[in-house]
């Protein structure tokens, strides 16, 4: 920026401090100091950069040197150094308060999307300064690892910079949200949210992603993200082990939890009598999700379970005898295998239903 660029407002004063001190020999005072730092930041409100003034302060006092002794220049280079470095202070303490607000608001701007706050109509103009156009379909992806993460974590950072070194100026806010690593894209990007939950899995060390449903408007937001949290919820009570988890693929659990009552009834029905057994229901249980989540295959859930098929076949009609339905008649599986998935989500036996 050329010197006539720099009004003279931000330098007021600073000549005649300059001929001040070269005339006593003093240093600054504070309130000399504290001026110079307003300066600064009044400065950096107005959208000055900090080499060009710092230019201008060094041309006034280059200005003054050839009217000066050598021991004149000596106290006039000590004065610019402190007059600068105070300077210096002011333009960069209003830099960093102005980032701090625009975190702030960017963090409000998310809290009130996530959780539906704020007008709908106050929210969307907010949105466009993020880069979301709220009048289009979003959806949701959501990662979680083993440590929490925030906005400055190095997770975060190599995500976001992965995003943008393949997708550039797309509409995608990447932020997080309770130790999780958020995702939001227009709906129909799917090659955005698979990206992201590749780059996510791998910089949470192992995290699973769960990605939510497309859907309209900035409420849309809100139903996308609180799906992908249901699905990493559910992911943790079943303990399913897929990496990446899509809400569509797991809306039969939902529907199967909608009457938890009816639920709870069919566990104590269908699975109660297991309570009779020697250890408990316990081992019974994890032998029908093992034998069921194998594909009622004998020998692979013998594997799984780390027993011989024998021994499975055992608890196989031990279960049978008990409960009066047999895992594996397609006319009783279906009930049982209900009856496992509602235990699972409800946290039986381990907790009364």
């Amino acid at each position: 920026m050329a010197r006539s660029a720099i009004p003279d407002e931000y330098l007021e004063g600073y000549a005649r401090i300059l001929a001040d001190v070269c005339a006593t020999g003093r240093r600054l005072t504070r309130d000399e100091l504290e001026s110079l730092r307003a300066q600064g930041e009044h400065a950096a409100e107005a959208g000055l950069g900090l080499r060009s003034l710092v230019r201008r302060h060094l041309s006034a006092a280059r200005e003054l040197s050839p009217t000066l002794s050598s021991a004149g220049v000596d106290r006039v280079l000590a004065t610019v150094e402190q007059a600068v470095d105070a300077f210096a202070e002011g333009h960069e303490r209003a830099q960093k308060l102005a980032v701090r607000q625009e975190e702030a608001a960017r963090r409000e701007f998310i809290d009130d999307l996530l959780y539906g706050r704020s007008d709908l109509g106050r929210l969307a103009e907010r949105a466009e300064r993020f880069g979301l156009l709220l009048s289009r379909a979003h959806a949701v992806a959501v990662a979680q690892g083993a440590t929490p993460v925030d906005d400055t974590h190095p997770a975060t950072r190599h995500v976001e910079g992965a995003l943008v070194a393949r997708f550039g100026e797309r509409r995608i806010l990447l932020t997080t949200k309770d130790g999780r690593l958020i995702c939001i894209a227009p709906g129909g990007q799917d090659d955005v949210l698979s990206f992201f939950a590749k780059q996510a899995h791998a910089a949470t060390d192992g995290g699973r992603v769960a990605i939510g449903r497309a859907h309209p408007g900035a409420g849309g937001v809100v139903h996308s993200y609180e799906e992908a949290l249901n699905a990493l919820d559910l992911a943790n009570r079943l303990e399913l082990e897929e990496p990446v988890l899509h809400a569509a693929d797991l809306l039969v659990y939902p529907v199967l939890t909608r009457d938890r009552q009816a639920m709870a009834d069919l566990v104590r029905s269908a699975l109660g009598p297991l309570q009779a057994a020697r250890g408990g229901a316990q081992p019974l249980l994890d032998t029908l999700t093992a034998y069921f989540d194998s594909g009622c295959v004998a020998a692979e859930a013998a594997r799984r379970l780390r027993l011989s098929v024998r021994a499975l076949t055992y608890r196989l009609e031990r279960i049978h005898k008990l409960t009066g339905t047999n895992p594996a008649d397609p006319v009783h599986r279906y009930t049982l295998q209900t009856a496992v998935i509602g235990a699972r989500l409800l946290g039986w036996p381990d907790t009364e239903v």
